[in-house]
């Protein structure tokens, strides 16, 4: 997808991530569980947002992955109220999945469905507990990665995520790509490797994906992960639709 870069105003946001075409949108959700958003988020406003992440202000929690196991680096979860971009992406592109994550769900059985605002959702995430802020900003220095997982946080799990790569390859940092696994039914692991530039963003599958078969449509168990970062730094923007627990 072929679409220009904006920076921070929320309406100029929301008229960028609006003008993606759906047809093409949908079907590389479909086909591969990713779709890759060319310069979705400018230079100038990407470099703002690593220039920010030292000062702890706006953050809620730091994260040290290999305390827990996760890898190695580091990221922090933003706290409420989100800075102005990170929120307008969010509820921007919250809009544009909404409809193809109910379609998601109806295909693989699953009774959840999702209100077209985001603030509507967001509510029924309060409701269940799930109250903190989710979206991050991550940090790897050379020799750290990320281990495949899931961001699922609670109850509530909407079905897509975004994230937007702050520098860029070969200029900042060398490795680190992002890794994207699949897991078929009787099947061994598929893996992908998503190329991005600076102000890339990717909207990928949380946990599962539709994918249909001769036989019907099944379930594909999907994963995320970034590989060794050999030298410099990476920063990234993730956002998850759905808030903890």
């Amino acid at each position: 997808m072929n679409i220009a870069p904006v920076d921070t105003g929320p309406d100029e946001i929301a008229g960028h991530i609006a003008r993606i075409p759906t047809e093409t949108l949908e079907d590389e959700l479909d086909r591969g569980g990713y779709a890759v958003l060319p310069s979705l988020v400018s230079p100038r406003a990407s470099n703002a947002l690593v220039a920010s992440y030292d000062d702890s202000t706006g953050f809620r929690r730091r994260i040290v992955m290999e305390r827990h196991g996760f890898g190695r680096g580091e990221y922090q979860y933003y706290d409420y109220p989100l800075p102005l971009i990170v929120d307008a992406l969010r509820t921007a592109m919250y809009a544009r999945l909404a409809t193809i994550a109910n379609r998601w769900n109806a295909a693989l059985g699953d009774d959840a469905r999702f209100p077209p605002m985001h603030e509507a959702f967001l509510a029924r995430c309060r409701d269940a507990g799930q109250t903190r802020a989710t979206p991050l900003v991550l940090r790897y220095g050379a020799g750290d990665y990320n281990c495949l997982h899931q961001d699922l946080y609670g109850e509530h799990v909407f079905p897509l995520q975004l994230a937007v790569l702050l520098a860029e390859p070969g200029r900042d940092f060398t490795g680190g790509e992002l890794v994207l696994t699949e897991q078929r039914p009787r099947r061994q692991s598929r893996v992908t490797v998503v190329p991005l530039r600076q102000g890339d963003g990717v909207v990928f599958a949380v946990r599962h994906r539709p994918v249909r078969g001769t036989r019907g449509t099944y379930r594909v168990a999907m994963r995320h992960g970034v590989s060794t970062v050999h030298a410099g730094r990476r920063h990234t923007l993730g956002i998850i639709f759905h808030d903890a627990a």
